[in-house]
């Protein structure tokens, strides 16, 4: 019973600390602009987002770390690429983009006697104290600040799907799958899996649990439990977006849109339950993922850095980050998601069927060639010209990478059995003289 109530507080706490910025606003956006067809946008979605969360929590619980699934590439290589992936996750992009939704969709359409700058003093000071006691961060997302969200979540979803504002109608979008697909990348769950993975299963051994098979399992059910609640929450919001496909003009901003289909709804009763929604997605976010970036950097410079130094460190930097806006952030988040997750979900997926891929040139094969297309299709998207990525195979879906991944884990491949070969003939030719 006590397992069971664990694994369901840590399974909420996942889903909160998952449940950020990006994730409240994505979704009614694919609505938007797929209409009638918007489970065609949520599929991809979910596959982006939830299906990345829990393949990558189930390897790297398996794993026993991320360090152990990036690392097959090699040391350097995986620790550059975890570095990277937390900074993003942190004080560079996701932590700031929790204060900067809160402000835009919070307190801009309640009072204009609030600046940013005040306001975010005031959420990253909360975050700094809610923070501060990493031991204590699962519990009080799980058990205090979840239930709240969820309740609010289910008041909107609830009334805007018993009395939707408009009828499901086709648009005439294009891409629709891509589209989905591009919207889960951005809500950057991905980036920190190796930090949240630590910080669970370093919950469940200070509740006592310290067998690794058991923590690994514990591990994959919360996992679940937060997974299931994201798509239901998602295909709740997805919808909310779908039913004004008519009514808003899919070029809004995503903030502005679920503003409106709010206050629609609910007139300004719903402007401050949105409010409280986003208070709680984001501070949510904001703990969780301080907390996470805090101890990796800690075990990272073997103690060196302390706990509380960087989570100082990181509000400070993520309120000045903050005030760029969401749209800026995003702007900045693209071309670095479009070169460290491709090559993230491939070794992801690498490890998880880590019985058919053994070599580390394999490994190393596909991780470099997924990283020199990711580049490239960055360098492409900034105006330069290289044609030759956007006639790859599978590259309208958003995944150019996927051949030239292949290619490169074949040639590791062969590279590896040449070189057994050579081996072989040389401990024959010894044995012979």
């Amino acid at each position: 019973m006590k397992k069971n109530k664990d694994v369901l507080i840590i399974g909420f706490a996942l889903f909160s600390m998952f449940f950020g910025a990006g994730n409240l606003i994505f979704p009614p956006f694919i609505g938007v602009t797929s209409g009638s067809s918007w489970l065609t946008s949520f599929l991809g979605f979910v596959l982006a987002d939830v299906g990345i969360i829990l393949l990558s929590i189930n390897a790297v619980a398996k794993a026993g770390s991320f360090q152990h699934v990036v690392g097959k590439v090699g040391k350097k290589f995986g620790i550059s690429l975890e570095i990277i992936m937390m900074l993003c996750l942190g004080p560079i992009l996701v932590i700031p983009r929790t204060a900067a939704t809160t402000f835009e969709m919070s307190i801009m359409p309640l009072t204009d006697s609030l600046n940013s700058v005040l306001f975010s003093i005031i959420f990253f000071g909360l975050t700094f104290i809610l923070t501060i006691k990493p031991t204590k961060v699962m519990d009080i997302i799980g058990k205090f600040l979840t239930p709240v969200l969820l309740i609010a979540l289910g008041v909107l979803i609830f009334k805007g799907i018993s009395s939707p504002l408009g009828e499901l109608k086709d648009v005439n979008s294009d891409n629709l799958f891509v589209n989905g697909i591009t919207q889960g990348y951005q809500t950057m769950d991905a980036l920190g899996i190796g930090g949240v993975a630590a910080l669970i299963i370093s919950s469940l051994i200070s509740k006592g649990y310290t067998n690794k098979e058991e923590n690994t399992k514990m591990a994959v059910q919360a996992a679940t439990i937060a997974g299931i609640g994201l798509i239901l929450v998602y295909g709740g919001l997805a919808y909310l977006g779908a039913s004004v496909s008519t009514i808003y003009d899919g070029n809004m901003s995503q903030t502005a849109l679920l503003v409106s289909i709010t206050k629609d709804l609910l007139g300004s009763t719903g402007i401050v339950l949105l409010g409280v929604i986003v208070a709680f997605a984001c501070l949510t976010t904001a703990i969780g993922l301080t907390s996470v970036t805090a101890k990796y950097f800690e075990d990272v410079s073997n103690k060196k850095l302390k706990y509380s130094h960087i989570v100082v460190f990181i509000c400070v930097f993520s309120s000045i980050a903050s005030n760029l806006g969401v749209d800026k952030i995003i702007s900045i988040a693209a071309p670095i998601l479009t070169v460290i997750y491709p090559v993230s979900i491939l070794l992801v997926v690498m490890s998880t069927f880590n019985k058919v891929f053994v070599s580390s040139a394999v490994y190393k094969g596909a991780a470099y060639a997924t990283l020199v297309i990711s580049l490239l299709t960055v360098v492409n998207n900034l105006g330069f010209n290289i044609s030759f990525v956007k006639q790859l195979p599978l590259e309208s879906f958003g995944f150019n990478w996927v051949v030239p991944a292949i290619i490169g884990g074949l040639v590791g491949k062969l590279i590896t059995n040449r070189k057994f070969s050579n081996e072989n003939k040389g401990d024959k030719a010894k044995l012979g003289a």
